[in-house]
C-alpha cells in the first residue's frame, strides 16, 4: 500500500476542516460540509492504488462500526416526545425542583451528573437519565440553559473519562496495556484538581445568580403519579445493569408510549410528535435525520483513515526526536487534538494516539504518564469538537448548541491545561534533581 504524501494529507485536512467549519459558522447541515472531505479522501485513495470496490467495502465497514451511535440518536429523537406525552417530564421537573436547592443549582447539577456518570460510566446515559429534568427545571427557574448544560456535560464527562465502568476508560487501558487500577491512579491528581476548580466555578455562578431566580413554585407530593416515572426508571435500571443502551432507550420510549395511550393519548398525536418533535422542547425524526446521515458519512471517512493508514506514518516520524516530558506532552496534545478534529469520534483518537505514542512513552516515562496525558486530552477533545459524534450527542440530549455551552463546560478544557502544568512541574523537578547530583 502506497503511503499518502504530505501534500495529499495537507489537502485532505484543509478541505475537511474548511467544510465542517463552514457548516458550523453558517448553520448548514454537517453532512454537506463534511462531504467534500470524504470525496477528496476517496479520490486520494484511488490515486493510492485502491479500487472503487475496495473503497466502498472499507467505507461500508466504517459505517457499520458507527451503527450503535446512529441507532442511539435515532431513538433519542423519540425519547423527548414520548416522555413529554406521558407527562414524565412534567413530573420530573416538579420533583427536581423540590430536591435541588435553587441557591446551589449549578453546583448540585455538576455533582449530580458526576455521581451518575461515575456509576453509569457513560456520558450519554447520564445526560439521558438526569439531563432532561434538570434542563427543564432550569427553564422554570429562569436560569441560563447554556450554563446548566455546561455543568451537566462537565459532570457527565467525569465518569466517561474516569469511571472503571466506562467503555472509553477500559479502551484506553487496553490500548496502553495498563491495568485499570494503575490508569485510574495515574489520572487521580488532575481529576481531583479539575473537580475542585469546577465546583468553585459553578459555585461562583450560584453566588451571583441567586437573586435572579424565581423560587415561587408550588409543589405537592399528591401531584405525582408513580406510573409516570416508569420511563426514566426503566432507562436508568437497564443502563445500571449493563444492558445495551439501545435496549434501554427503546424500552423507555415504549413504556412512555404505553402510558400515554393508557391515559387517552391518540396514536396519531404520538406519531406526529415522533415525526415533528415537541415545540419548545425538541426531538422528532425531522430534527435528526441530517445528523444521522452525517454520522454514517463520518463512519465511512474514519474507516478509510484507519484501514489505509493515512496519518500513522507521520505520527511515527514526528516522535523520533524526543525533547522532554513537557515537549512530548505538547506533541501528544497536538497530535491527539488533530486526530480528534479529523476523526469526529472518541474511539479512533484513543486507539491511534495510544498505539502510536505508547512505545516512545513506555521507554521514556512509563505507561502511567501517557495514561494521564491521554486521559486529560484524548478522552475530552471529542466532547469539544462541534462535529464530533460525542459532542453532537451531548448537545442533542441537553437541547443546547455545543458552542453555547462549551465555555461553561469547564471540566473539559481545564484538564488539558492542568496536565500540561503537571508535566512542566515534573520536568522542572527532574531537572533540579539532575542538577543537584
Amino acid at each position: 500500500m502506497n503511503r499518502f504524501s504530505i501534500k495529499q494529507l495537507t489537502l485532505l485536512l484543509t478541505v475537511t476542516l474548511a467544510g465542517v467549519i463552514w457548516s458550523v459558522i453558517f448553520h448548514h447541515p454537517l453532512v454537506i460540509g463534511f462531504l467534500p472531505g470524504y470525496l477528496v479522501l476517496v479520490y486520494l485513495s484511488k490515486r493510492n492504488k485502491q479500487s472503487f470496490k475496495q473503497i466502498l467495502q472499507i467505507s461500508s465497514r466504517g459505517v457499520y462500526k458507527t451503527r450503535i451511535v446512529i441507532l442511539i440518536l435515532f431513538l433519542v429523537s423519540f425519547l423527548l416526545p414520548s416522555w413529554y406525552l406521558s407527562e414524565t417530564i412534567d413530573q420530573m421537573v416538579k420533583i427536581a425542583l423540590y430536591f435541588i436547592n435553587p441557591h446551589y443549582f449549578y453546583v448540585l447539577t455538576f455533582v449530580a451528573a458526576m455521581v451518575f456518570s461515575m456509576l453509569l460510566g457513560t456520558t450519554v446515559g447520564t445526560l439521558s437519565a438526569i439531563g432532561i429534568p434538570i434542563i427543564g427545571t432550569a427553564a422554570v427557574l429562569n436560569l441560563p440553559s447554556e450554563v446548566v448544560a455546561g455543568a451537566l456535560v462537565s459532570g457527565a464527562f467525569v465518569g466517561d473519562r474516569t469511571s472503571p465502568f466506562s467503555s472509553a476508560h477500559q479502551l484506553l487501558a487496553h490500548t496502553l496495556e495498563l491495568p485499570v487500577k494503575k490508569q485510574w491512579s495515574a489520572m487521580l491528581a488532575t481529576t481531583v484538581m479539575a473537580v475542585v476548580v469546577s465546583m468553585l466555578f459553578y459555585g461562583t455562578f450560584d453566588f451571583f445568580s441567586t437573586e435572579k431566580m424565581n423560587q415561587s413554585i408550588p409543589f405537592q407530593w399528591s401531584e405525582l403519579t408513580l406510573l409516570k416515572f416508569i420511563p426514566p426508571v426503566v432507562l436508568l435500571l437497564l443502563v445500571l445493569f449493563r444492558l445495551s443502551i439501545i435496549y434501554a432507550f427503546l424500552s423507555s420510549v415504549l413504556s412512555a408510549v404505553i402510558i400515554s395511550i393508557a391515559a387517552g393519548g391518540a396514536v396519531t398525536e404520538i406519531a406526529l410528535a415522533f415525526w415533528h418533535g415537541i415545540e419548545g422542547l425538541g426531538g422528532g425524526f425531522l430534527h435528526m435525520y441530517e445528523l444521522l446521515l452525517f454520522l454514517a458519512l463520518a463512519g465511512a471517512y474514519n474507516g478509510l483513515l484507519e484501514e489505509l493508514n493515512v496519518i500513522q506514518p507521520y505520527l511515527d516520524k514526528w516522535l523520533q526526536r524526543s525533547t522532554s516530558l513537557t515537549g512530548d506532552t505538547l506533541k501528544t496534545f497536538s497530535a491527539t487534538l488533530l486526530i480528534s478534529v479529523i476523526a469526529a469520534n472518541q474511539t479512533l483518537p484513543i486507539i491511534l494516539t495510544g498505539r502510536s505514542f505508547l512505545p516512545h512513552w513506555k521507554n521514556k516515562y512509563g505507561e502511567e504518564e501517557l495514561a494521564r496525558v491521554m486521559g486529560d486530552t484524548t478522552m475530552l477533545f471529542p466532547g469539544m469538537v462541534p462535529w464530533s459524534v460525542l459532542a453532537i450527542m451531548c448537545s442533542t440530549i441537553v437541547g443546547v448548541p455545543i458552542l453555547e455551552y462549551l465555555p461553561y463546560a469547564l471540566f473539559l478544557w481545564l484538564l488539558p491545561l492542568l496536565t500540561l502544568m503537571v508535566s512542566l512541574f515534573k520536568h522542572i523537578q527532574k531537572s533540579k534533581r539532575a542538577a543537584a547530583t
